[in-house]
């Protein structure tokens, strides 16, 4: 799956624990089922939070990248 397939972005970067994950539930909310986000960080909790985040929440982790200074997670939001 290729970047330009993804229907959004959410640059986090620079914010720390809790809210990477406070954020990215807000968003997930306004999306409909089977969207696709990027969400970018850099918080080192991420690499738990998040996966945490997509499992409690009902939405899939579809891909996790570690790039320079943090974290790219790619959800899809399920319900």
């Amino acid at each position: 799956m290729s970047d330009s397939d993804i229907a959004a972005r959410y640059d986090l970067r620079g914010l720390k624990c809790p809210l990477p994950v406070l954020k990215t539930r807000k968003r997930m909310v306004s999306l409909e089922p089977g969207a696709l986000v990027w969400v970018e960080t850099t918080d080192p909790l991420a690499v738990v939070d998040i996966p945490h985040f997509c499992s409690e929440d009902g939405h899939r982790l579809v891909e996790t990248r570690t790039v320079d200074g943090g974290h790219h997670f790619l959800i899809e939001k399920r319900r």
